[in-house]
């Protein structure tokens, strides 16, 4: 397995995962249980698209273990409620510590739920997101081969931007793309890949059946 994958780590419990989602339980969970499974609900596809926005320039642990206080500052991430929150409700935010205190990306993450409503007049976010979905997925063997964008990362965050959104740069895009199950980056022998049921690989391998 080393040889096909070489930064797969097997944990205690025989399950061969990325080096990333090895060593700390909350990503290992995370990776375990939620990453790359499909998400095609408006409100699950605009939480994951707001931490992906805070996450830039931060690491992902960091997003994931404020995630309960993201969640509790932004409605449970519901856009109507989100949709409606005013300057009192930034400047509130701005003074939680328990989440990440920046203007821009507070401000973003009201326009996208706003954005969000609005979009629901093309059939809401979760359908136009996923429309963007490619015809084949990667089938990276090492970390470095695994990418940060691609041609439909690019067409859905220039998509987005005419539409409103903010922060939804071509990598973002990717992440969420990532993220909600458009695309399958697990690494080729991970105990995860091909398990979203959307690509029809056998778990374990990069075959298509």
């Amino acid at each position: 397995m080393s040889d096909a994958a070489p930064d797969l780590v097997v944990g205690p419990d025989g399950l061969a995962r990325p080096r990333w989602a090895a060593s700390d339980p909350l990503l290992q969970h995370y990776y375990d249980t939620e990453w790359g499974m499909p998400v095609r609900d408006e409100r699950g596809v605009f939480e994951r698209l707001s931490l992906e926005a805070f996450q830039a320039g931060l690491s992902w642990a960091l997003i994931l273990r404020r995630r309960p206080a993201f969640r509790a500052a932004f409605a449970d991430f519901d856009p109507d409620t989100v949709a409606a929150f005013r300057e009192e409700d930034a400047q509130r935010l701005l003074e939680d510590e328990a989440i990440i205190r920046n203007r821009a990306k507070i401000d973003a993450t009201i326009g996208n739920a706003r954005a969000t409503v609005a979009l629901r007049e093309e059939g809401g976010l979760a359908e136009f997101v996923w429309s963007f979905r490619p015809e084949a997925t990667p089938a990276p063997r090492a970390a470095a081969e695994v990418p940060s964008s691609s041609p439909e990362s690019v067409a859905l965050a220039r998509a987005l931007k005419s539409r409103g959104f903010r922060f939804v740069g071509p990598t973002t895009a990717f992440a969420l793309m990532e993220a909600i199950g458009m695309v399958d980056t697990h690494l080729v022998g991970s105990h995860r890949r091909g398990t979203s049921g959307i690509w029809g690989e056998h778990p374990g391998t990069g075959a298509a059946r």
